[in-house]
Order: C-alpha cells, then structure tokens, then sequence
C-alpha cells in the first residue's frame, strides 16, 4: 500500500531542456529528506509539454537515481489509451513501482469509455496502478461507481490520487471501497489532513518539492495518530499552500524553487514565468513560513543546478 508523502516532482529545465543533472539532484534531496516517494510526469513535471521521449528518459532517470531507495509512481496517463500502454509498459521496463493514470483530458469519456480505458491499461501490467481523478484539468469527474468497479475487476488497481476537492466525493470512496487493499492519496496539499483524518493515507504533493520533511513528518503524524503536530504543521503550511496556487501549476512551485536555488524556475510554453504581482506576493508568503525560516533547502545543502 502506497502511502505517506509522494513529491509531484518537478522537471527541471535549462534552455528549453530537461536538466538530467539537476533533477538527478533532486531525487537525492528527496531521499536524503525522508520523502516517501517520488512522482515524475505529472501536472506539476509539465508532462503536457514533454515530448513522448523527453517523458520516457525523466521516467528513467528518476528510477535509476532513486535506486530502490525510494519507490517512484511514474506518471503514464494520456487521453489515449493506446498511448498510456506504451508510457505504462515502459515504467515496467526501467523499474517504476507503479504508474498515475490521469482521467483522459479532452475527449470527455463516458462512464464505459472510463472503465474500459483504465481496466485496458490494469490488465497490461503487473504494476500497481493509481487512478488520477482531477476534474479540474480533465473535465470529467470519475464516477464513484466507476472507481468501485474498476478496483473490483483488476486487482492491479490499488489507489487514486483524489483531486476534486470534495470531502464528500472522498468519503463515499472510502465506504465502499476496502480499505485494506485501496488507498486514497490526497491530490490537493490544504486537504491531506482533512482527508487522512476520514482515511486517506497520504499525498501526493506539489508542497513537497520545497518542504518535503515537513510534509512527511505531516503524513507520518496523522498516520500514527498524533493529530496535534499534523494540525502544527498543517496550519504552518496552510499559507504557502494557497500560495503556490495563485496561479497555473507549476509556475509558482518552480518560481519558489529558483528562489531558494533548489533549482531553475524556467518553464516551458504555453506555460510563461508568474506576473510581477502574484510573484511579490508568492515571495512573501515564502519569507514568511516559519518552516522555511527555520530550515531552507538552501541551507540544507541542496546540489541541484542554481
């Protein structure tokens, strides 16, 4: 069971190229930091605008530098399903753990189309598979019947990444599913606590490419039950967390990370650097987290590219 903090990672790039050095750099910073695991090609790894090959080699790069120290979900997922069995067959091939399969974006499947998309890519691996539910993105939002279903008929699906923002959408999952063999990671930071405490096991988190100790020590807390330092940190967050927000993921998270030289905040089109107001305000929110006052990745001895 796949739970606790899951970094949504970053790609870095430089000069319109993914930066294999820096974001080799980045999964020994989440190693030596305690993260729980590690999530490339996501949202928030601008796995819209990677090339299929440029997707394929920050897959394997991830894998081959995490080295069985961290288990890596491999994002995979495609509004077409014959190209999510090549992204998922090709996580298997270079040792992924398991693979996030997002709702397919833009065609706006039906119920049906839903179920046969995801039970063709479960029945092609031996891989666990995490369903991406974010209508937020993707339009659709999954049925929960559909989930049921489908964690029902391909005993290789063992979570979803829940992104609606609805408590009551993340309830029902967990009264009907068993608990036992399905896990719920949070999609969205300001609700991982809200949601582990009516069951969910984790996130996985944009947060966590600049905070990821804090994160995990949030997860491990609520875990074993000591809610007290989860709301602790928790509401320490809670203002970077709306923050990194105020505009398109992931340009804040990566304007963050240039600013404390955990790496380059260049981003790709149509995806452009944040506008000069939101980035004062993101700034400030930065300098005022008592976390990062406190313990900056600066500080901690990061070796990504400047």
């Amino acid at each position: 069971m796949f739970k606790g903090s899951y970094v949504a990672l970053v790609t870095p790039l430089r000069n319109g190229r993914v930066d294999e050095a820096a974001l080799k750099a980045l999964v020994d910073y989440h190693v030596e930091q305690r993260s729980d695991g590690l999530v490339p090609c996501g949202s928030t790894g601008e796995s819209a605008t990677l090339s299929h090959d440029e997707h394929r080699r920050v897959v394997e790069i991830v894998c081959k530098a995490a080295r069985g120290r961290l288990p890596v979900i491999a994002g995979a997922g495609s509004n077409s399903t014959a190209e999510t069995l090549g992204l998922v067959r090709h996580a298997a091939k270079v040792g992924a753990s398991g693979v996030l399969l997002v709702v397919p974006y833009y065609n706006k499947p039906m119920p049906r189309g839903l179920y046969e998309h995801f039970k063709t890519a479960a029945h092609a691996t031996r891989l666990p598979v995490i369903l991406y539910n974010i209508p937020g993105r993707s339009v659709i939002n999954m049925p929960v019947e559909t989930v049921v279903q489908l964690a029902k008929d391909c005993p290789t699906i063992v979570g979803i990444k829940e992104a609606s923002g609805s408590m009551d959408y993340t309830s029902q999952l967990l009264t009907a599913l068993d608990r036992r063999r399905f896990t719920v990671l949070s999609g969205d930071d300001s609700l991982t606590l809200p949601l582990m405490a009516i069951g969910a096991q984790g996130v996985i988190s944009v947060i966590a490419n600049i905070l990821p100790a804090a994160m995990a020590e949030l997860c491990r807390a609520a875990l074993s039950g000591r809610y007290d330092r989860a709301q602790e940190l928790h509401l320490q967050m809670v203002p970077l967390m709306r923050a990194l927000f105020y505009e398109t993921n992931p340009i804040p998270i990566k304007t963050a990370m240039g600013a404390l030289g955990v790496c380059r905040s260049e981003l790709r089109l149509p995806l452009t650097a944040m506008g000069p107001e939101t980035k004062k305000k993101l700034l400030a929110a930065l300098k005022a987290c008592p976390l990062l006052r406190s313990s900056s990745p600066r500080k901690r001895g990061s070796r990504t590219s400047p």
